[in-house]
């Protein structure tokens, strides 16, 4: 196996948004190689993904949706992923993997990626399973790779956390620290490695089981740019920027916000259980709470900014995915995490215009907020 791309990540969105962007890449001669799949749960789906990795003949990704008023149905066959491992059962081979052919590590771990676990330590350097939290995998890998003189690699993290790389050096760096591994290696994790801070944006809204997933035809890959990076392809939605910020704050407060908003409308008014966001949409009270909370709380903050004019045509996007006829994008799915979600997709918004000193009263975010601070009190 020698595999150039290592996914830390078994999930319907990397399958449909990062694989297939390479998949579609190497159709073109246009990406660096095929990708190793790296399962880090338990997880009995992502399981059986894995195994679905491993057959023949790849697996379907269905495009769904309108642009410019066209009707778009698509389904790809994604065969660029050449394997998928299991971090406890083959911890050996990945190990092997990140220390040879590999020159890219993307990940999308979910909200609770970043954790770090009290049961890794500098004795897991050389075991034969894995730490327990991604940051210790990862610190296991470059370490080894480092050793063996393997160029640095470019690392992608897709998770959805402002300045995601930086984040995810840090914590390694400090776990290295503390670890008390030798400087040299610590100088290979933040200069010799690069560590990109990224975004993705698209609405993956169904499964097909094992693999495969249904996603809308809006997709975009944002990627920072930084010397030295590897990119592990070319593609038309890839944007290399100087600015990433600007894309991340249209993103977190006007989709992700918008989804987490309607998760609360629909949590609150015990909505039916399978109710999806376009249902949501066209429920008037759901449609103008959340219309109000665009338009009065969150972009008089771009408007502040000077960016008023792009969020607003990034919104009118916004409005046309949501109400996507052709997805079954579930507030169920949305909802899951909600409070962490909430607290990562409002509070920004509110601290924002607080430390613009905005006249705003933002009552229906702050509202959301209060209640996610008495659930976690609650839950202490």
């Amino acid at each position: 196996m020698t595999s150039a791309i290592l996914q830390f990540g078994t999930s319907r969105f990397l399958q449909a948004h990062v694989d297939l962007f390479v998949d579609q890449a190497l159709q073109r001669e246009q990406a660096l190689g095929r990708i190793t799949v790296v399962q880090t749960t338990g997880n009995a789906q992502s399981a059986q993904r894995v195994d679905a990795f491993n057959a023949p003949g790849g697996y379907p990704v269905r495009i769904r949706g309108c642009v410019d008023g066209e009707v778009i149905e698509q389904e790809h066959r994604v065969t660029a992923v050449e394997a998928g491992l299991h971090a406890d059962r083959d911890w050996a081979a990945i190990r092997e993997l990140a220390s040879t052919s590999v020159q890219v590590i993307v990940s999308n771990t979910g909200d609770k990626g970043y954790e770090l676990s009290d049961q890794d330590g500098p004795e897991l350097l050389d075991a034969a399973l894995p730490p327990r939290s991604f940051p210790a995998k990862l610190l296991v890998l470059l370490h080894q790779r480092y050793l063996r003189g393997a160029a640095p690699v470019t690392l992608y993290p897709c998770e959805l956390v402002a300045d995601n790389g930086t984040v995810l050096r840090d914590l390694v760096r400090r776990l290295a620290h503390a670890w008390k591994l030798d400087s040299g290696f610590i100088v290979y994790l933040g200069k010799g490695c690069v560590w990109v801070n990224s975004l993705v944006d698209r609405i993956v809204s169904e499964a097909i089981e094992p693999a495969g997933a249904v996603a809308e035809p809006y997709a975009i890959w944002v990627i920072e740019a930084q010397k030295k990076m590897v990119l592990p392809c070319t593609h038309p939605q890839i944007v290399v920027t100087d600015k990433l910020e600007p894309y991340e704050r249209r993103k977190l407060f006007l989709l992700n916000l918008g989804h987490s908003f309607l998760a609360e409308h629909w949590q609150q008014h015990q909505r039916p259980q399978d109710e999806t966001v376009l249902q949501a949409m066209s429920n008037p009270k759901a449609r103008a709470q959340l219309e109000a909370a665009w338009e009065e709380e969150v972009l008089p903050v771009f408007d502040a900014l000077g960016e008023g004019d792009i969020a607003r045509a990034y919104l009118a996007e916004v409005r046309d995915r949501f109400c996507n006829p052709f997805l079954a994008h579930r507030l169920a799915d949305i909802a899951q995490n909600h409070e962490e979600k909430k607290r990562r997709r409002m509070l920004p918004v509110v601290a924002l215009a607080n430390k613009m000193e905005l006249p705003l009263a933002q009552p229906r975010l702050r509202a959301a907020l209060k209640l996610a601070a008495a659930r976690a009190a609650q839950a202490a």
